[in-house]
């Protein structure tokens, strides 16, 4: 089973053949480390790494050998060569060897890289992992002797994001396994400063690549406890002290961050709706509180009001963001949040987002009651049509909203005066204001009293009770799903155990059981 330069590669057909060809290639990287007369085993190993990659087999062992391998060679500095400008070319076989080396660093590394596209994630992740641990170690002990130690090799991080970046499949794997290394200082600040140069309005134009690269922002923290902790990837306890790195502190990574959020603005003419809808994502929970200038957001989010479905709600709170600290106006912003409340919103994931919004955009008081009135009935209407789950929600929502409003209560007054069949609310009305909710009555909620899942029938009763001094927790119900109120009702009645008082002795029933005495069972 030797891997001789020019024989056939070897191919694992079993678990007891992997184990063997990964002993061997751990032999193989010993001789080649303990001398130079086995420099040949490590055109092997690569050899086999690259049969691997083309039939999709198991990389793994090969890629923790190759690591083992190259970080040994940068400790030892066996790689590293002066670079003085006019000398005349070294010949000697020293320096031959060390550009040999080199070569073959380059050839593993080009493979490690061609190794994240392996059909299989864990084989991927390894090379990956292995790649940074390169990285690191050539940060710590330079190709160059000119440069420095600790000296950040933003080329080779630069090859790493290209890859992840790929326009042909996605990398979600691959990028949560890079989060992992966002916590080291240096390897954030130039993964930012990097990624305006890695993407372009052409590039961008690709749904894979477009997805990939918001997927990268989301994975690069850009909170201010990352800066604290001072944790570096290329560095050792040696020069710990001697050796400064470049300047990476909050205010310069916030300049990079506002530069590639900058340059994605220029990019959002025709983008489609799954990378519209991950920019709002990423743009409300992790980069709207670091850039410079918010204000330049507002036509992107104005024209985002547009699109309909989540789209619109995502753009809806960066709006309302923009209003609470940025003092923007909008002027038909509760049109807009009346609009949103259709039997569609049940059916996506941001309707928990929507009614949080909602709550706060409602909270004021000082509300025309008309208004409030009209986001209640048309709530009341929805929840006709509702899952069980959502009902509840819309219930105690109702509910704040008329202890908000006391003036309200004639739509609980008015129920008994008005029949379903007359009921002036208009539902297609697009303006709350002239949708003559004022007029109406609540025997939307009265019919629910009346709702087979007890859960819902509660949380109208409300209704017919008197109303709280206190307004309800929506918090604890917004999260709250249909297994939810089916575990509650079973847990309610969990305490009725059905027991077998008497030891059954056969098939045959108990001897006091009424069907005993007119049926015989055999």
């Amino acid at each position: 089973m030797a891997m001789a330069v020019g024989s056939a590669p070897f191919v694992l057909n079993s678990g007891t053949m992997r184990s063997q060809i990964s002993k061997e290639l751990r032999a193989k990287a010993n001789d080649f480390l303990n001398s130079r007369r086995h420099a040949n085993n490590l055109v092997d190993i690569i050899a086999y790494f690259e049969h691997s990659l083309k039939e999709n087999e198991s990389i793994a062992a090969t890629v923790l050998t190759l690591e083992v391998v190259f970080v040994e060679l940068l400790k030892r500095r066996e790689m590293c060569k002066d670079s003085v400008p006019l000398k005349p070319k070294d010949e000697s076989p020293e320096t031959k060897y060390r550009e040999w080396l080199r070569q073959r660093y380059e050839e593993a590394l080009c493979l490690m890289h061609s190794a994240f596209d392996h059909e299989k994630s864990a084989e991927a992740s390894q090379a990956l992992v292995t790649s940074i641990k390169l990285l690191a170690a050539e940060g710590k002990y330079p190709l160059d002797k000119s440069d420095e130690p600790c000296k950040f090799p933003k080329q080779r991080l630069r090859n790493i994001l290209q890859k992840l970046l790929s326009s042909e499949k996605s990398q979600n794997v691959l990028l949560q396994r890079f989060k992992e290394y966002s916590e080291y200082l240096d390897l954030l600040f130039y993964s930012w400063k990097l990624l305006q140069q890695l993407a372009s309005r052409t590039a961008f134009s690709n749904e894979v690549f477009a997805c990939n690269y918001l997927e990268l922002i989301n994975a690069l923290p850009v909170t201010k406890d990352v800066q604290e902790q001072q944790k570096l990837l290329c560095i050792t306890h040696s020069n710990e002290n001697s050796a400064q790195p470049e300047c990476l502190d909050y205010a310069q990574t916030r300049k990079c961050i506002n530069k590639v959020w900058l340059s994605l603005m220029q990019w959002t003419d025709g983008i489609q709706e799954p990378v519209h809808r991950q920019m709002l994502i990423i743009l409300l929970e992790r980069v709207l509180p670091h850039l410079d200038k918010p204000i330049l957001l507002t036509d992107f989010l104005m024209d985002s009001l547009d699109c309909g479905g989540p789209i619109s709600l995502l753009a809806l709170q960066g709006i309302f963001t923009l209003i609470q600290k940025h003092n923007i106006t909008y002027p038909n912003i509760y049109e807009k949040l009346y609009s949103m409340f259709e039997p569609e919103i049940f059916h996506t994931k941001f309707k928990a987002r929507l009614f949080y919004l909602a709550d706060i955009f409602l909270s004021s008081t000082h509300l025309p009651e008309n208004l409030v009135a009209a986001f209640v009935k048309r709530l009341a209407r929805l929840s006709l049509i509702a899952p069980p789950q959502d009902a509840v929600i819309i219930l105690y929502f109702i509910g704040n909203l008329i202890l908000r409003h006391p003036g309200l209560k004639r739509l609980i007054c008015a129920q008994a005066a008005i029949e379903v069949s007359r009921d002036p609310f208009v539902m297609e009305e697009r303006d709350p204001t002239k949708s003559n909710a004022l007029d109406s009555s609540l025997w939307e909620v009265v019919s629910l009293q009346k709702h087979a899942i007890p859960a819902v029938a509660n949380a109208a009763r409300f209704i017919s009770q008197p109303l709280p001094s206190t307004e309800w927790d929506l918090s604890s119900v917004l999260e709250l799903k249909e297994d939810d109120i089916f575990d509650q009702e079973i847990a309610k009645k969990s305490k009725q155990y059905a027991l077998a008082f008497e030891r059954p002795q056969s098939l045959y029933l108990a001897h006091d059981d009424k069907i005993k005495q007119y049926w015989k069972l055999f």
